[in-house]
């Protein structure tokens, strides 16, 4: 079925998919030196227990959610929340060993999943802070307010770690634009007859769009993260050249994002056709390193031109 003109959803030809699969890494060659900047193609329970020790700053984790859903053909199903807990201690318990002594840690979940995810990670890990995004779509409820939010828990390895708030300054627009009594303006700024602040980063994200069919970045994955949230993460946690982890690959986010500002990285995904849409992100983040929603180093409103 040929798409709309707007739509710029990733695909992938048969031809693609044979180029892509060449690049993938194979389970046998699980150190740092073969994993860097490369996709492991491969089940994280099966190769967790492989991998080196203290060479991940950034583990970035979006697992399966405590919900029954379709990954390209493969179902997860919803279980109880005991059940659910101690299947992320399965494999959560075996990543411990891979992450340095300052790294910081980000799981995301839902609000069902949210509590088995906390009791896990905090036999390992300090937790700092629980933030939430606010989706801005989602299925409306008979008898239920609308889901329109996600859970992100940042953990810390230990109470030493990099946080640099400065990075990930939102540009918000001012509705009241106050003035001292000399008549400046106070505490916005003026550019191109726009009135806007700089504000602080909170555990609240209203700013994020949902990955759609009209933008670039979009894949059939059906959990994909956008762009600009782990662009968020990645700055606000890490340095250029640090090493940025992620279990849970999908179509790539964590990967690509990393790539484009500058972090080393590696992940895994079970799925060959998720795995073959990251590399073709990867592979367009060479002539394209822009993210929607970041400009000139700060983080622009919703919608915002």
């Amino acid at each position: 079925m040929k798409k709309a003109p707007r739509n710029q959803t990733l695909t992938l030809s048969p031809k693609e998919i044979v180029e892509y699969k060449k690049r993938l890494v194979t389970a046998d060659k699980l150190n740092p030196a073969g994993m860097t900047n490369r996709i492991i193609h491969g089940d994280i329970f099966k190769v967790a227990g492989r991998f080196p020790k203290n060479f991940v700053d950034l583990l970035f984790i979006d697992p399966p959610y405590n919900l029954t859903k379709n990954f390209g053909g493969k179902m997860f199903k919803k279980t109880d929340a005991g059940s659910y807990e101690k299947w992320l201690d399965s494999w959560l318990s075996q990543l411990v060993k891979i992450l340095k002594p300052h790294a910081s840690i980000y799981i995301c979940s839902d609000w069902q999943s949210t509590p088995a995810v906390y009791n896990s990670a905090k036999k390992y890990f300090h937790i700092q802070n629980r933030i939430t995004w606010q989706r801005e779509k989602g299925r409306s409820a008979a008898k239920n307010w609308k889901n329109v939010s996600e859970d992100i828990l940042f953990c810390t390895v230990s109470k030493d770690y990099k946080f640099y708030p400065e990075r990930v300054r939102l540009k918000k627009k001012v509705i009241a634009p106050y003035r001292d009594n000399a008549g400046n303006p106070k505490d916005w700024q003026h550019e191109g007859g726009e009135k806007f602040r700089l504000t602080a980063p909170s555990n609240l994200w209203t700013d994020i769009s949902v990955p759609f069919w009209s933008m670039p970045e979009n894949t059939d994955h059906p959990a994909q993260k956008p762009e600009k949230l782990l662009a968020k993460i990645i700055l606000n946690s890490s340095d250029a050249g640090d090493f940025v982890f992620d279990p849970f690959l999908g179509s790539g986010t964590a990967a690509v994002v990393a790539k484009k500002l500058g972090r080393r990285f590696s992940g895994v995904e079970s799925d060959l056709h998720y795995c073959c849409l990251a590399e073709k992100r990867l592979k367009m983040a060479e002539n394209d390193s822009s993210i929607q929603g970041l400009k000139n180093g700060v983080f622009l409103e919703r919608n915002a031109k």
